[in-house]
């Protein structure tokens, strides 16, 4: 293997790993439903002016689309949770995490 490509593949693993800490609040090296639905949870809630636990319009970026609750927007971030769970064993890995979407 080329060193070139070989320094490409570590700093891709190194990246992964640490997108990881960003989710991984336990720090066992893995992310849990809870985990990654606290985290994405984030931006719903800096978009959410009056928090209010809806996002209106006026608070969606681009003022387009349909309110949305926080429970709605996480049962929606639940779903994708188990659609990056590939192996099914409830937690994330790094290579999962950011792994395009199917």
């Amino acid at each position: 293997m080329p060193l070139w490509l070989a320094a490409t593949a570590l700093h891709a693993q190194d990246s992964r790993a640490a997108y990881l800490g960003l989710f991984d609040r336990d720090g066992d090296g893995r992310v849990s439903v809870a985990e990654y639905v606290q985290y994405m949870s984030r931006g719903f809630m800096r978009m959410d002016a009056n928090g209010d636990g809806t996002l209106e319009v006026d608070e969606l970026p681009g003022q387009r689309g349909e309110p949305i609750s926080l429970k709605a927007f996480q049962d929606n971030l639940r779903r994708q949770f188990h659609r990056l769970d590939r192996n099914h064993d409830g937690y994330l890995d790094a290579h999962e995490l950011t792994a395009p979407p199917r």
